[in-house]
């Protein structure tokens, strides 16, 4: 599907990665973003996109946004975003809620192509690569629960009503905004005690990192490629990296030598997942592979972190 002289719908388009998409798009279509600013900065809304503040647990919200002119759904919003949440039940019932009341909407107005921000925390803790048809899918987060849940309705429209969908399992993104991220996290600790930086877990988490630049880049090139009725992508880096080689490089962006503290255990939180091999064949094979490492891409976003906080 041509992304361009396209009506767009981005929910979530206010946040780090759908902001990055609708700016994007913008250019070469008449996007839409829809945000209730509940994790998303107004700010980083694109001039060239019309922007809605609204909730998508409200019917008429999805109702006004999702019309009949509309060519396709980037949808990126989420009610809580977070990994590790202290609603893990909201923000299950909410986010299902809300993919569920967009397809309805879509169906009802003969809107039926779908790209959708899943996780590779579907794929649970395998100890092993795990490509795009690996399987069975047992997340242990209740974050990894949702998107699975998500994508197990998108897969039901796809191959029973007609839709087209675009499935992105992402990595780690990283980039110029603060909020959830292990990247914000060490900056914003290192600003308040540049001697000693606390790392959750053993720091030997071993995890791919995306800019979401390159993110957004995959994203739109997998869209006008890629046109089965359900078509599964990971996105991230061929290689991984360490916390504790993130906090390396965020403190030699900072120019700080601090003292690394950790909490202990091989993970960070309950249901993090100590290490996440994502293999891109698919996506390379489609024609598309990143240009930054994930050390490159933590360097990348820690540097325009540290130029918005100047």
């Amino acid at each position: 599907m041509e992304l361009r002289g396209r009506r767009i719908v981005v929910t979530g388009g206010a946040g780090l990665v759908g902001s990055r998409l609708a700016a994007h798009l913008a250019p070469d279509n008449d996007v839409l973003v829809v945000d209730d600013l509940s994790n998303g900065v107004r700010a980083s809304v694109p001039d060239g996109a019309t922007f809605v503040e609204g909730d998508l647990t409200d019917p008429s919200v999805v109702a006004d946004a999702v019309t009949g002119d509309v060519d396709i759904v980037c949808h990126l919003a989420a009610a809580d975003k977070y990994v590790d949440t202290d609603r893990p039940r909201a923000q299950f019932e909410t986010n299902t809620a809300i993919t569920y009341a967009l397809l309805e909407r879509m169906e009802a107005v003969g809107v039926a192509n779908l790209a959708f921000t899943s996780s590779c925390t579907v794929y649970g803790e395998t100890g092993e690569p795990t490509p795009e048809d690996y399987g069975p899918l047992e997340p242990i987060s209740v974050y990894g629960a949702t998107k699975l849940a998500e994508e197990a309705v998108l897969s039901a429209y796809a191959h029973s009503h007609g839709f087209t969908v675009w499935t992105f399992r992402f990595a780690n993104i990283v980039g110029p905004r603060f909020g959830a991220g292990v990247v914000p996290d060490f900056v914003e600790k290192l600003r308040a005690d540049p001697e000693t930086l606390t790392i959750l877990g053993d720091g030997e988490q071993e995890k791919s990192y995306m800019h979401a630049a390159e993110c957004v880049e995959a994203m739109r090139y997998v869209i006008e490629r890629a046109g089965g009725d359900l078509n599964v992508y990971n996105l991230g880096t061929r290689d991984t990296t360490s916390v504790t080689r993130v906090a390396d490089i965020v403190s030699e962006e900072m120019g700080l030598d601090p003292r690394y503290e950790y909490t202990g255990g091989d993970r960070g939180w309950t249901g993090d997942v100590p290490r996440v091999s994502l293999p891109i064949d698919r996506l390379a094979e489609l024609g598309w592979e990143p240009e930054l490492t994930s050390d490159e891409s933590v360097r990348r976003a820690t540097r325009e972190l540290l130029a918005t906080a100047d």
